[in-house]
């Protein structure tokens, strides 16, 4: 047989045990928050059907869609003379999720009658885009969310912003949340007389970090905007000052455009709300960000890192009705997901991970022999019965081999029960950093490294 070259696909990753150490760091941190603030966890399929998962993430997301092949005899009776999307519903039915909250819309409905609403819920698992592979962008990554269905209320995007600011205050990153509202992005297309362009209006400004206005505004006639309705554009690019000063500004902008009136209201709502909560990290109006999902309908957010150069590592937004599409209708709902793996490049660049994460086990005992490794179970047990983590050296291998072994672990001590330790019933124990020994009980041992 020949030898087969091992590798995994692009955008995939293996993970060594440091490495799972610090996502799980991650993982941790962020699901500890989620509970503080009485989320309850659940999880949904990686595979749903495509009719669950098309058209809810704008034109480019269903480009993105991993499709997966049904099974079974599909091709029978399939015409390939034809174009792909007329010959793509008879061979694939169901694709990897693409995120995790249009199937969270799809579990509200399925199970609206085994949950109270309001209902608070997070997840932790992973996500696929058939994205192009690049620094910070993967194309199977984790998402880390929390949502809230079945109430309007604006305390619950306060809430979401309390959750981002504490995640990264525990995490040791400091980081700018950018706010803006869906409903101020469809006055603004009222404004300039283009209200049916708003999502061409909204693909084209979320780029505008990316590409700059020149070819934000060259996007923008592509998109079928006429010279004037680009030019109209420019007071919103050219407003300055604090989230109440732009406010202020786009109050006036907005005297003849409801919709774009009631999302400023929103937001002064929201920003005097967070005020309040005494969030620490930079909280700003942004008014170019759109996120390109169809669904937002109010409130929507993105947060960067100021530390490292980076894509944003946690986004969300308010979808007024996105169980309508499932046959439930009027339930609102905001959420909030957090981009583990971004986190962790960011973790990772700033060197911010606890040392102590690199270190398996507390202590290794060495091992000198039958007699000598049950006395070290024995021992054993009573440290992992303290919640200390231990580990016993599998073989009776030559002293320098164990020892090598716990260095390149890290491992902080190390414990000897030899032929004299056997016969008093004691424990040598050796720190690793000062070469110190100490000669204890098990009792005192469980003790000291508690």
């Amino acid at each position: 047989m020949a030898n087969v070259k091992c590798s995994i696909p692009k955008g995939t990753r293996d993970f060594l045990p440091i490495e799972m150490a610090r996502r799980n760091y991650i993982f941790d941190t962020i699901r500890s928050v989620f509970r503080l603030f009485a989320f309850e966890p659940i999880e949904t399929p990686a595979l749903e059907n495509l009719t669950t998962l098309m058209g809810k993430y704008g034109e480019e997301g269903d480009k993105l869609l991993f499709k997966v092949l049904n099974s079974g005899n599909f091709m029978e009776g399939v015409d390939f003379e034809q174009d792909y999307h007329k010959v793509a519903p008879h061979i694939c039915d169901r694709g990897l999720r693409y995120d995790l909250t249009v199937p969270f819309a799809r579990f509200v409905v399925q199970h609206r009658d085994q949950i109270a609403l309001p209902f608070r819920r997070y997840q932790l698992q992973p996500v696929w885009r058939a994205d192009r592979p690049q620094k910070g962008r993967y194309r199977e990554f984790y998402q880390c969310d929390a949502d809230i269905v079945g109430s309007d209320s604006l305390l619950n995007e306060t809430e979401l912003v309390q959750m981002v600011d504490t995640v990264f205050a525990r995490l040791g990153a400091q980081v700018t949340i950018k706010i803006n509202n869906r409903k101020v992005l469809a006055g603004i297309a009222d404004l300039i007389g283009a209200p049916d362009k708003l999502t061409d209006i909204t693909v084209a400004i979320d780029k505008l970090d990316k590409i700059g206005l020149d070819n934000v505004r060259a996007e923008l006639q592509e998109r079928g905007l006429d010279a004037n309705q680009i030019v109209a554009l420019d007071p919103v690019f050219a407003l300055q000052g604090s989230a109440t000063d732009k406010l202020a500004q786009l109050e006036t902008l907005f005297v003849n455009t409801p919709v774009g009136k009631a999302g400023v209201d929103e937001l002064k709502t929201l920003f005097a709300m967070i005020d309040r909560a005494g969030v620490e990290n930079t909280v700003e109006l942004d008014l170019t960000l759109a996120r390109g999902l169809n669904y937002y309908t109010g409130a929507i957010f993105e947060v960067k890192s100021n530390q490292v150069s980076m894509g944003s590592i946690c986004g969300g937004g308010r979808y007024d009705n996105l169980t309508g599409i499932f046959g439930m209708p009027g339930v609102s709902g905001v959420g909030i997901s957090f981009g583990a793996d971004r986190i962790y490049d960011v973790l990772t660049e700033l060197d911010a991970f606890p040392p102590d994460l690199d270190t398996p086990a507390t202590v290794m005992f060495i091992n000198f022999g039958q007699a000598e490794q049950q006395a070290c179970v024995e021992a054993a047990v009573l440290l992992r019965k303290q919640g200390i983590a231990t580990l016993i050296y599998p073989d009776a291998a030559k002293m320098k081999k164990q020892m090598d072994f716990a260095n390149r672990k890290q491992i902080p001590y190390v414990a000897f029960i030899g032929e004299t330790e056997l016969a008093d019933g004691t424990v040598t124990l050796k720190n690793m950093a000062d070469g110190s020994q100490q000669t204890l009980t098990p009792d005192q041992l469980s003790d000291l490294l508690k």
